[in-house]
């Protein structure tokens, strides 16, 4: 799942990504409103964290031109500003959730995974596919009750697999979550994460879960 960090404090900034990487998120950071938006009409993101005091364009301006443009992506406010007006402001300017600095660290994440399931429909955080259940708040994959361990990139492509299951996902839409703006693409390396996942996920079971869609992509569903 891909994050936009939008905070201009360089130091909180990293904070944060580096925390969200370590939960196996693709994160890309931005410091000011005007790259936010670049980021934001150029990229596909799962969520969006957005500080209200940011050069240029602060981010209610920022929330509002997304939602005017039709732009439906989870933002979860993050900000020093914690009066009832303010949090009023940035709910009505289409903020889907609002966190007061400081914060604490387990409950950012766990806001950051209710805005995934709000987002996508689920109302859990264990997904499964037949005897395939990947529980996302503790990082455990298991097949037919049997552990299995993924590296955090491989946890990565293997969550939106299971959240787009039964569809059938591109290269390219698998690079765009699982990759950040530092990646250069042009490479197999999602053909190589899959070949990785396959041995771990199916080697050994006759029922096969993840599938080649020749010339179109990939897709994880159960025959």
């Amino acid at each position: 799942m891909r994050i936009l960090i939008v905070e201009d404090e360089p130091n909180l900034n990293n904070v944060i990504a580096k925390r969200l990487k370590k939960e196996g998120y693709s994160v890309d950071s931005a410091f000011d409103g005007e790259t936010a938006l670049e980021y934001i009409n150029t990229v596909e993101y799962n969520a969006i964290v957005m500080d209200l005091m940011i050069p240029h364009k602060n981010g209610l301006e920022v929330i509002r031109e997304m939602r005017t443009n039709g732009n439906k992506t989870p933002v979860l406010v993050l900000t020093a500003r914690d009066s009832i007006n303010d949090r009023v402001a940035g709910l009505d300017a289409g903020a889907d959730d609002y966190l007061v600095k400081p914060f604490a660290f387990d409950e950012f994440l766990a806001r950051v995974r209710a805005l995934f399931r709000r987002n996508t429909g689920f109302t859990s955080n264990v997904l499964t596919a037949g005897d395939l259940e990947v529980d996302l708040n503790r990082h455990i994959v298991t097949r037919a009750g049997k552990q299995i361990q993924l590296s955090t990139k491989e946890f990565t492509v293997l969550e939106y697999l299971m959240r787009n299951k039964n569809v059938v996902l591109s290269r390219d839409q698998i690079e765009q979550n699982a990759w950040d703006l530092s990646f250069d693409g042009g490479s197999n390396i999602v053909d190589v994460y899959i070949r990785y996942l396959r041995k771990k996920i199916d080697s050994g079971f006759e029922k096969k879960l993840i599938h080649t869609v020749y010339g179109a992509g990939y897709i994880l569903k159960e025959e």
